[in-house]
């Protein structure tokens, strides 16, 4: 059997630039946790209000899925990308007004543009991945680049609990947020650097999947596919699932382990996605003798088994489960895209658009969980996300399949 690169060589230059994307809204996700739990210090806000750091951030994946998968469908990926990073760059620097106001509500208007860029980056980056190369390969390099997002995911918690929960409070609002201040100016500018860097590099021409009687299909013809219906519907309760976790680790940390201040807590929290980056590795390897499918399956019944042990708080067993977690649902994200994108050739940008506007889930779900630890506790939030695993488990078993319709 011929052995077939993972892509092109005159791609290469390209793919790495685009693979560095994925690392970059790694890296901003993440540190909304940490912005989650200092906001509640510094600003008082409550565990239910924190929750809309999350529906800040993924609430512009909902706003940004269809019209970032419209400009690049008119103006390319390449363009697609620096507006993605411009808007990125924007909102970071949006974060030293907001400071100077000392206002959560400006800070979450930084965030919701921030994430517009984010958005966009995700809507473009995925199909953009996928035409970098060889159409067999496109998986493949889909998985790749996504272990590159769990990097981001691991140095932005390290960021975060250095150079934002790592500052003794003063009780003095603008001095305990100058260090925010100071860390998402750094940000922007090294953003906007990168857009620009990438305004002057030359993308090939680019492999462009097609259906077999030429003709551009619409996207009434994308949701006659219900396995694309399905994925949209799991990838919203996948990140669903993802946001609830990430936005009350901290707390649950400092909650139930005797001792734990917010830093180390920001610590172990960059730990657990480097329990994700291995889960995406161990889980792109297994799916070499695993199908897809049955191997998210899999990861969603532990998931489910992580959660019920969490939700009892039993000092490290349960705080160790909590770092696993990222482990099991690890695979989750890139696996749903890959499958819901199955079989659609020249129908993959729309189909990226809307999968990225599932993400939406990661809005809804932090503030629920907020309210039931406000009214509970913050071990029982975390059996809400079992719906989620549930949910995403049928999609593995039964809705994942793409059926044959008109090419």
């Amino acid at each position: 059997m011929e052995k077939m690169p993972l892509t092109d060589r005159k791609y290469v230059p390209t793919f790495i630039f685009v693979t560095s994307l994925f690392m970059l809204w790694g890296i901003a996700i993440s540190m909304g946790d940490v912005l989650n739990r200092h906001f509640q210090k510094v600003l008082g806000v409550s565990l239910a209000q924190s929750g809309l750091v999350q529906f800040s951030i993924f609430g512009a994946y909902f706003v940004m899925g269809i019209p970032a998968g419209l400009f690049m469908r008119k103006y390319g990926y390449k363009n697609g990308v620096i507006v993605g990073l411009c808007l990125y760059a924007l909102g970071a620097f949006l974060f030293i007004p907001a400071a100077g106001a000392e206002s959560f509500g400006f800070f979450r208007i930084a965030l919701f543009i921030l994430a517009c860029g984010l958005a966009t980056l995700e809507a473009v980056a995925h199909p953009f991945t996928a035409a970098l190369g060889d159409e067999r390969k496109s998986e493949q390099r889909l998985n790749f680049s996504q272990t590159f997002n769990a990097v981001g995911t691991i140095i932005g918690p390290i960021l975060g609990g250095v150079f934002i929960l790592g500052d003794v409070l003063t009780g003095d609002t603008q001095a305990d947020l100058f260090s925010v201040k100071m860390l998402y100016s750094a940000i922007g500018a090294t953003v906007f650097i990168i857009a620009v860097a990438f305004w002057f590099t030359k993308v090939p021409p680019l492999q462009e999947a097609r259906n077999a009687t030429g003709t551009q299909r619409s996207y009434r013809d994308l949701f006659q596919y219900k396995h694309f219906k399905w994925a949209v519907v799991a990838q919203f309760f996948n990140v669903a699932a993802q946001g609830g976790t990430w936005a009350f680790f901290i707390n649950y940390a400092v909650k139930y382990m005797p001792g734990m201040l917010d830093q180390h807590a920001a610590l172990y929290f960059s730990l657990s996605m480097g329990m994700m980056l291995l889960g995406r590795i161990i889980g792109t390897y297994l799916m070499t003798f695993i199908a897809p499918n049955k191997l998210l399956a899999l990861f969603c019944l532990g998931s489910i088994a992580m959660c019920l042990v969490i939700s009892q708080h039993m000092g490290w067993l349960s705080f160790a489960c909590l770092i696993g977690l990222q482990f099991t649902f690890s695979i989750m994200f890139p696996t749903i895209f890959g499958l819901g994108m199955k079989n659609l050739n020249d129908l993959r940008e729309k189909a990226s658009s809307f999968i990225v506007m599932g993400v939406v889930g990661g809005a809804v779900f932090p503030p629920i969980m907020g309210y039931v630890a406000d009214k509970t506790s913050v071990a029982t939030s975390y059996l809400l996300p079992i719906i989620c695993y549930f949910m995403i488990f049928l999609f593995a078993v039964k809705f994942y399949k793409p059926q044959e319709l008109e090419r």
